[in-house]
């Protein structure tokens, strides 16, 4: 589809309007996926289920969301971008909107472990990146920071909101307030959002025009169009067969698998029930996330431009090994004064999901922009794997121990044996590019 658009008549390249849909799809996504973490307590105790029991819902979606993602970046070659954000939207709001008739565990794994994990799936870290490849040459590690900060806005706009509509109007407030707000965002996605550069008559920003040709729009992030024919499932399992033969893939995999691990799957899940052991009302522990989602943004951002200019190696070994510090304390700032607490959220916040724009220009520098978003969906799958490990294993230490303190000492310990596997990661394959 051509809107007219060309680079000489238009003074906003439209890959910012497209990073724009793309922002507001993914905050909304996030704020769906922050909803479990509201809804534990109420929920646990409307239908007297235990945390574990709980938790393994949550674990569900989880997973699946993760699993979804690698085929999601296939869906994205296959049907366009458009359309597989429009689906994962309505996923999600049906998913959501139907789970307030639920009343049996088994309807909650469907919708909520299925139709919302599934919906999540396809509107993920993963499409951010495959924006970011697609759309951008320069800039491309900013954009990215800036889309996966997303997440963090989300939690920012969503959770206070959330908490307070359900210690007002019961849990299932919640869930309704999401479906809306998902409903919503489906005609913005349908009349703003686009495919590819060339269907409004430019290239990639950054682009350089001159000397390119077919063969040049391909390595540019323009899909080849003999993936429009391709079977979605078939495209994603021969990627991951070619990655899983590459050393680098597992140290990015499993690296990602505790980042997954130490933050949506233990601190965006149960720090606001942690919380609640220590006698921290609930809209208090919402706030507290609330506020990491702030600085979040900030050290996401922040993260995405360091990525253009400097070694990812060493900014991954910087991260991973001050959120182990970081979940090493928060037993401690529980239980401590205020003040502690409050310094968590800071320091926290500003690491939280800091990790991705660096393993994303990894993972583009070791397997080529071509299979780039593939390959990280494959990688983003075994973050979820790691976070839905974190979501039933913390349930189930607290249901057997009563704290919470034997899961965040754990998840630290797992972030500095993760800083120490990221140096190794593409040592001999990095060239940095300074940013254009």
């Amino acid at each position: 589809m051509s809107t007219g658009t060309s680079p000489q008549t238009s003074r906003l390249h439209y890959a910012w309007i497209v990073a724009g849909v793309t922002f507001l799809t993914l905050l909304v996504a996030a704020g769906a996926r922050a909803t479990p973490g509201v809804l534990m307590l109420p929920f646990g105790n409307e239908f007297q289920w235990s945390r574990a029991k709980v938790s393994s819902i949550v674990g569900i979606n989880i997973f699946l969301y993760g699993l979804i993602g690698p085929f999601a970046a296939a869906l994205y070659q296959r049907f366009g971008l458009r359309r597989a954000m429009t689906a994962a939207m309505a996923l999600l709001s049906v998913g959501y909107g139907l789970s307030t008739l639920a009343t049996q565990y088994w309807q909650f794994v469907v919708l909520w472990g299925g139709v919302v994990g599934a919906g999540s799936g396809m509107a993920a870290t993963v499409l951010g990146a495959a924006v970011a490849n697609k759309w951008f040459t320069a800039r491309r590690g900013l954009v990215m920071g800036v889309l996966t900060a997303s997440t963090a806005t989300g939690q920012l706009v969503f959770l206070p909101w959330l908490a307070s509509a359900v210690s007002a109007g019961g849990w299932r407030a919640a869930p309704w307030i999401v479906a809306a707000a998902t409903a919503a965002a489906m005609p913005v996605i349908w009349i703003f959002m686009r495919d590819e550069p060339r269907d409004v008559g430019v290239r990639p920003y950054g682009e350089d025009v001159a000397g390119l040709g077919e063969a040049g729009a391909t390595k540019s992030g323009v899909s080849d169009p003999g993936y429009k024919t391709m079977n979605p499932a078939k495209r994603a399992l021969e990627v991951l067969f070619e990655a899983v033969r590459v050393r680098d893939f597992w140290l990015l995999a499993g690296t990602f698998f505790v980042c997954g691990a130490s933050t949506n799957g233990l601190i965006g899940t149960h720090l606001i029930s942690a919380a609640f052991d220590c006698n921290i009302p609930e809209v208090r522990a919402a706030g507290l996330l609330a506020m990491m989602g702030l600085f979040d943004l900030v050290g996401t951002t922040a993260s995405g431009w360091l990525s253009d200019r400097f070694n990812c190696r060493y900014l991954l070994f910087g991260y991973y090994g001050l959120r182990g510090l970081s979940l090493m304390f928060l037993p401690q700032a529980l239980l401590g004064p205020a003040a502690g607490l409050g310094v968590f959220a800071v320091f926290y916040g500003l690491d939280w999901i800091a990790t991705v724009p660096p393993t994303v220009r990894l993972t583009g520098e070791v397997f080529g922009r071509e299979k780039a978003s593939i390959v990280f969906g494959w990688i983003a799958a075994a973050h979820q794997v790691g976070a839905a490990c974190a979501t039933y294993t913390a349930g189930a230490l607290r249901t057997e121990f009563g704290s919470y303190g034997p899961a965040f000492i754990g998840a630290g310990v797992l972030c500095v044996i993760a800083a120490v596997g990221v140096l190794p990661i593409a040592k001999r394959q990095i060239s940095v590019v300074p940013a254009s």
